[in-house]
């Protein structure tokens, strides 16, 4: 999953995405409101994470305009603790979380699933679709109730992003954005080779392969 932070404070942004990324998530960064504001509106994300304390656009104008533009992206807002009115604002600009600075990642990560789960209405600690169980935590997939097998990071972002799409046409390019860090260099090849790894672990018929468009998760047309 490919998340949106939006953070000026260097040091708190970097550790934030170091934090998100070894949960398994794809992270692009910006360090003030013109560029989170450019970057939400033009890029697909599953979530974003912003300050309401940004330089050149301020969070809360940041939220208005995405809304505004009909971008029902879910966002958490980073908050100063004691600034009740910035919470109240932010939901009415349309927030769907907040969080008090400061803050312990992990509340982060389990608001971020609360929310992750609302919009893909699973439960993303233990992801179960047709059969396969991805357990978020210990980023481990199994077979009908069968044993854990342990994913490389790879692995489990492209298994994650296959199952909470389950049944729909997702081409390379697509994957590529989910599954690879800014400083990557998408490969398609690599992803075919990946793709070939979880039929190993899930199954060959769960994986379809749509010629000239892309990949299918769960279907067998």
């Amino acid at each position: 999953m490919r998340l949106l932070l939006v953070e000026d404070d260097l040091d708190l942004s970097g550790s934030l995405k170091m934090d998100l990324e070894a949960a398994g998530y794809i992270v692009d960064t910006a360090t003030d409101g013109e560029s989170g504001e450019f970057l939400g509106a033009t890029e697909h994300y599953e979530a974003a994470i912003i300050d309401l304390g940004l330089p050149a656009l301020s969070g809360i104008e940041v939220l208005r305009r995405w809304r505004a533009s009909d971008n029902s992206m879910p966002v958490i807002v980073l908050t100063a603790r004691d600034s009740w009115h910035e919470k109240v604002d932010g939901f009415k600009a349309g927030a769907d979380d907040y969080l008090g600075k400061p803050f312990h990642t992990q509340e982060l990560l389990v608001r971020l699933q609360a929310i992750l789960k609302r919009v893909h209405r699973h439960n993303l600690v233990a992801l179960k679709v047709l059969g396969i169980e991805l357990d978020e935590d210990d980023q481990t997939a199994s077979v009908e109730g069968g044993s854990a097998y342990p994913l490389t990071a790879i692995e489990f972002r492209l298994l994650r992003y296959f199952m909470l799409n389950a049944g729909k046409v997702l081409n390379k390019v697509q994957l590529s954005e989910h599954i690879y860090y800014e400083s990557a260099e998408p490969d398609s090849n690599v992803i075919e080779v990946y793709v070939k790894r979880l039929r190993r672990i899930v199954g060959n018929e769960l994986i379809q392969t749509r010629r000239g468009q892309g990949y299918v998760f769960g279907s067998k047309s």
